[in-house]
């Protein structure tokens, strides 16, 4: 391989590394949701995956059975994280324009 076609790998090496740090740098600023029993408990993740935000309606609030409440804020609160997941996933697929998806074989590994 000649080194002007080395050069060119090279800056388009340089170039995915900065729209994948780009892309992992806005992350923070995505939103996702996820919500329990029609919306009465709701969250918010971003997509570095940290739970920004639960809401609890105040009739999902039955001080005799807070189990089922904890119920509600695991599925609102996976249910975020999942969504973040997937909102993040695509991100990163598209910083790096699909270069990825041939090298892994169809695998979803996070962040690519």
């Amino acid at each position: 391989m000649s080194r002007a076609g080395m050069g060119d790998i090279l800056k388009q090496v340089q170039k995915l590394q900065e729209d994948l740090s780009q892309a992992q740098e806005s992350l923070a600023s995505l939103r996702a949701e996820g919500a329990a029993a029609g919306g009465m408990v709701t969250a918010i993740a971003n997509g570095k995956q940290e739970v920004l935000q639960v809401r609890i309606d105040k009739t999902a609030v039955d001080p005799s059975d807070l189990e089922f409440l904890e119920d509600l804020i695991v599925v609102a609160v996976n249910q975020a994280l999942a969504n973040a997941r997937e909102m993040a996933s695509t991100q990163m697929s598209k910083a790096a324009g699909g270069m990825f998806g041939n090298l892994t074989g169809g695998l979803k590994i996070p962040g690519l």
